[in-house]
């Protein structure tokens, strides 16, 4: 996930390893994971990396991975704080430097939300695609929303922008895309006591989790 600037990497992936951090990145990777339905040694490029987090996630689940952002500072501590087995390309979202249908797959968590053309964005990730995607942002009609993104958003969200469910479907308007799939998931983003547990409850289909995410097949 791309952050807002002026974060340090070192502060941001040590959030994935507290109770709330951790419970949120796994939530969120799970139903990318499930959506993707991605075998063993298949290929998977993560779309604005940032401190490679799911990318290595990716990684232990058997995937060739590699991960890509703009930032070549968060880029060094990915590459310092993962296996050398794992790729890390410094490139922009919106001109991925990759051919058509490069990996198997390609996976985007809250990252495109930072780009300053995420339709170009979009039509770069589908474009590189073999088979499948799955890009996630961050969802207007959300609990999240209130806690994190007004007023300009703070801490890692800070200058993000925050969309509708309905938004997001038309930036996959005019695409080679088929099959497309929208859930949701962090309903309870507290991730404290009870709201982990009711949180496996509530259907991914409700458009009102903080990270909507939208899969789908190459055309």
């Amino acid at each position: 996930m791309e952050v807002a600037e002026g974060m340090n990497p070192a502060d941001y992936d040590a959030w994935y390893d507290t109770p709330r951090g951790r419970w949120i990145g796994e939530t969120e990777y799970a139903l990318a994971a499930r959506l993707l339905a991605p075998q063993a040694g298949d290929s998977l490029l993560d779309v604005g990396c940032g401190t490679g987090w799911f990318t290595r996630r990716a990684a232990a689940d058997g995937l060739v991975a590699t991960g890509l952002d703009p930032n070549s500072e968060w880029l060094d501590f990915a590459r310092v704080h993962s296996s050398p087995a794992l790729s890390w390309i410094e490139g922009d979202a919106r001109a991925l430097p990759f051919a058509d249908a490069s990996f198997d797959h390609v996976l985007s968590i809250a990252a495109l939300c930072f780009a300053d053309d995420e339709r170009q964005a979009v039509a770069e990730c589908v474009r590189v695609a073999r088979h499948r995607f799955a890009i996630g942002w961050l969802n207007r009609s959300s609990l999240l929303y209130w806690q994190k993104g007004r007023h300009g958003g703070s801490g890692a969200y800070r200058g993000a922008r925050w969309h509708s469910a309905r938004e997001i479907r038309t930036l996959f308007l005019g695409l080679p895309v088929q099959n497309l799939t929208l859930r949701s998931t962090i309903f309870l983003p507290s991730g404290t006591g009870c709201t982990t547990w009711l949180e496996q409850g509530v259907p991914k289909v409700l458009p009102w989790g903080g990270l909507l995410l939208v899969a789908g097949e190459k055309a």
